[in-house]
Formats: C-alpha cells, structure tokens, sequence
C-alpha cells in the first residue's frame, strides 16, 4: 500500500471509530501521577481491576510520589492485588517510583518538562516499563506526541492489510505518526478508539458484523491497495 492511500485509509477509519463511538476522552485519572500508576498497573490486566487498585491507594492516601516511597512493598501487593502480578507490579512501581527520586527529587512537574525523547530513553531504562507503558505515560500524562500501539493495534490493522507479517512496535507506530498529522487530541482519541474496538469487535475472534470498521463500510478498498 502506498503512503498516501495509508495515510487516507487511517483517516478514514479514525472517522469511523469517532463517528461510531464518539470521543473517549482516554485516559481517566484526577493527575498525570495517576495516569502513570495506572499505566504500570494495566500491563496484563483488564482496567476494571486497576480502577480498584487506584480506588485503593487513593482511600489510604497512598497515591502520591512520596507516599508510594515510603510505602512498604508488601503493603503496596496487597493493595494493588486486583491487577493480578500485584507482587511483580508492586515491584515495578517501586522502581518507578525510586526512578522518579533520583532523576527529579520527586518532582513530578519536573519530570514532564523532561524532552520527550530523552524521557522515553529514561523510562525505557527501568525495569518492568516497554515500550506500551512508557508511550502510555508520555502521551496521556506527559502530553507528548508518541503514539501507543498495542495488540488491539496490531491485530486491526493486520486484519486490514495496513500492515504485512510480523512487524517491529517501532515500525507500527510509525504507520500512525508518519501518515497522521502531530496532533497530541488525534493520538490520544484514535488509540482509546482502537482498544474500543479490539475490545469490542476486533478479538482473537474476530465479530465483524456490527464492527464500524466492517469492510463494506470503508471506501471502496480498491483505492487503498496497491
């Protein structure tokens, strides 16, 4: 497929998810803070379950940089327990949490004024963050313009021929940020869209029928495939 009949293929079905299901206003949390927790947390898991783990920490007033610092891990697990791995996640925020200390003193105003790039390369550095979460803490809390790609997105766009075989999450991404324009409310609309759909029509196995994405609904395919 040739890069401009990519980029209107997205577009129009970016169209079609908005159209259908109407804005996401992804990601739900009070804080960017939170938005990281619950970032860290939603790896393997469904959200319902990390709503309890936030519900958690906010009853015991544990959700704050210093507070999760000083928090006993053991302590964190349990409290986290919902999201399933709570020992490995309550790991992993600890780590975050330790990373937040000693590249910012805690501050996270600092940490998002961080440069986009340098700050992904740091998150990437820690251990138990990819690159899903790390993309998931830049767009939705920092407000920088790196797509996230997930296995909804994989799966949607192979089963629509965007994409061939086995790709890199690198090269995915840049199917969206190279034929899409910069625009951090299209980056974050157009990912909640996707898991809308994958969670809804585009499963393992697949129910087309009432899916927005049906393939009679897009414009006649023939102009999109070279």
């Amino acid at each position: 497929m040739i890069e401009i009949r990519k980029r209107e293929y997205l577009i129009e079905m970016y169209n079609l998810l908005y159209n259908h299901f109407g804005p996401q206003g992804w990601w739900p949390a009070e804080t960017p803070f939170e938005v990281m927790v619950g970032a860290i947390l939603t790896q393997n898991t469904a959200w319902t379950n990390v709503e309890k783990c936030i519900k958690n920490l906010k009853e015991k007033g544990f959700l704050s940089p210093k507070k999760l610092y000083n928090l006993p891990t053991d302590k964190l697990s349990e409290l986290i327990r919902p999201s399933g791995y709570f020992k490995i996640k309550a790991q992993r925020l600890k780590e975050f949490i330790r990373f937040i200390f000693k590249e910012y003193k805690g501050d996270i105003d600092k940490m998002l004024k961080e440069d986009g790039l340098i700050l992904r390369e740091k998150l990437l550095g820690i251990k138990g963050i990819g690159e899903e979460t790390a993309d998931s803490i830049l767009l939705y809390a920092a407000n920088k313009p790196f797509f996230v790609v997930d296995t909804y997105t994989k799966r949607i766009c192979s089963r629509h021929r965007l994409i061939d075989g086995d790709v890199s999450y690198k090269d995915l991404q840049r199917l969206f940020t190279e034929n899409l324009d910069l625009d951090i409310y299209l980056y974050k609309e157009f990912h909640a869209l996707i898991v809308k759909t994958g969670k809804l029509f585009c499963k393992k196995e697949p129910e087309c029928k009432d899916c927005p994405l049906k393939i009679q609904k897009i414009t006649n395919q023939s102009r999109f495939f070279s």
